[in-house]
């Protein structure tokens, strides 16, 4: 058997579910696709791809073990921007809604990209950034080199 690549939930333990909830609704402007006070809110962020905020507390529970997993560490999300002077139109939403720079925009060291990098109030970090070579074709695949010229 093998099993596709696919990634249908992506959730994060929150210890300030209410911070998180204002970080994405109030300063990134999401809609929920699911918003259960004091326990977990859901976003969809792509087609079949739900990015969640789970309390700390319920987030243990639901992994019914005795450990507390609910850190986050080793993990960025990124929001590719279509054009360099988006990078800091999106950090300013970040801030605006709690988050805090923790790399201001500017050049960064591989393949040409212009990004910053944001810290929502819970610890997640995301980095902001225009890459030239980043193209999604209209089937959804990605490439890092850009528009196919021949259009394949």
């Amino acid at each position: 058997m093998t099993v596709g690549q696919d990634v249908h939930f992506i959730t994060f333990a929150t210890r300030d579910l209410d911070a998180a909830r204002r970080f994405y609704t109030g300063g990134l402007g999401w809609e929920p696709l699911l918003d259960v006070a004091d326990e977990i809110v859901f976003f969809q962020v792509a087609p079949g791809t739900v990015l969640g905020f789970f309390e700390a507390s319920r987030f243990n529970q639901d992994l019914g073990t005795d450990r507390d997993r609910s850190a986050v560490s080793g993990v960025t999300l990124a929001h590719n921007v279509g054009e360099r002077a988006e990078v800091p139109e999106v950090v300013a939403a970040m801030v605006a809604g709690g988050g805090t720079v923790l790399v201001e925009p500017q050049e960064g060291d591989f393949g040409g990209v212009f990004h910053a990098i944001v810290e929502d109030p819970n610890g997640v970090v995301w980095e902001v950034a225009h890459n030239p070579g980043w193209y999604v074709d209209p089937q959804g695949r990605v490439s890092f080199t850009g528009p196919d010229p021949a259009g394949d």
